[in-house]
């Protein structure tokens, strides 16, 4: 009896410690997990970005959120990308992989094996030295089946419906009662520029919490250091994208890294025609430009070059009627407890 239950609590373990490997949140020693920071001061004001402020792009009042919400602290990693390769490509009918992840000078390293038949799926492993970095080669299309797994409890959790429908032409628009999504222009532009402490705090310049231009130490003694071009790659061959978090002194005021450089991130907003835009610059490219609150990029949603990550936004759960009326009660049994 005794070693009947041994051998089945080892099953259990064993099922357990694979669910564990699976879980972006929980992927064990060694690997970043997926975490999140709050983002709050509601009704907030915004401010102009583009062209009329100095900057890049079509004019907009941006960074005014009226809700409180949770936002990636990091980028999406190599890491995380591949347990959503290997939960949902296995026959890879949307396009998920890029080959370039593995391929490219500029890749992040996640190489596909199998035949992607039901037979003969497709597998993906990353390698230790990219499991931390940021991923790219991915499109917009590509965040959003992300964010839909995510929606769905990860697993085998669907990709075309939850926090989004895809509509005939591949279009898509965030639906009410999401979990999880790609960033609003709003949530990712206050997230990483936002003061914070009031609706009227102001913003930064730069998404280190800072007016003054980042530099690029690695060390990140002094903080305000980011991953850009400048002259030259901060980092060369075969890297190029920092660890996620490697600048440890450089968070924005909410306490999120890397919005600015390494890689561009995906947000949902259409800026000309059907472009969704992209914020922070990246490890190539017009170096601190990029970098500024003023910059709005924007490129077509199947584009999925080297410099295009992107990290995700989580719904904060109103409280049920049920805890309401439970605080309520705590408030009147406190004030006739003082009362008596």
């Amino acid at each position: 009896m005794k070693g009947r239950f041994a051998v089945t609590a080892a099953i259990v373990l064993l099922c357990l410690g694979s669910l564990a490997q699976a879980d972006v949140f929980d992927l064990g020693p060694g690997f970043t997990n997926l975490e999140t920071v709050i983002v709050g001061d509601p009704g907030n004001v915004g401010q102009l970005s583009g062209a009329g402020s100095g900057g890049y792009g079509p004019d907009r009042i941006v960074g005014s959120v009226g809700y409180t919400y949770n936002i990636g602290k990091y980028e999406v990693t190599a890491k995380q990308y591949t347990d959503f390769l290997n939960a949902k490509a296995k026959t890879d009918p949307y396009g998920l992989y890029n080959t370039n992840m593995w391929s490219n000078a500029f890749s992040c390293k996640i190489e596909r094996s199998g035949g992607g038949t039901v037979e003969n799926p497709y597998t993906y492993t990353v390698t230790a030295d990219r499991a931390n970095r940021p991923v790219n080669w991915v499109d917009y299309n590509d965040a959003v089946r992300f964010a839909n797994w995510l929606h769905n409890g990860q697993g085998d959790g669907d990709t075309e419906t939850g926090a989004y429908t895809w509509t005939t032409g591949g279009f898509v628009t965030r639906n009410p009662g999401w979990k999880w999504a790609v960033t609003s222009e709003d949530e990712w532009y206050k997230a990483a520029y936002y003061k914070g402490g009031g609706t009227n705090a102001g913003y930064w310049r730069y998404p280190t919490g800072s007016d003054t231009a980042p530099g690029r130490d690695l060390t990140d003694t002094f903080g305000n250091s980011a991953n850009y071009y400048s002259d030259s790659y901060l980092i060369g061959s075969p890297y190029y994208r920092t660890e996620v978090g490697e600048f440890q002194n450089s968070e924005s005021p909410y306490g999120t890294f890397d919005q600015g450089g390494n890689v561009w991130e995906w947000n949902e907003q259409i800026i000309v025609d059907t472009m969704r835009g992209l914020r922070g610059g990246a490890f190539f490219g017009d170096g601190l430009f990029e970098l500024e609150a003023s910059t709005r990029m924007d490129v077509y949603p199947a584009s999925g070059g080297m410099g295009y990550g992107f990290r995700l936004v989580q719904a904060v759960p109103e409280p049920s009627s049920l805890i309401v009326l439970a605080a309520g009660l705590g408030m009147l049994l406190s004030q006739w407890r003082r009362r008596a």
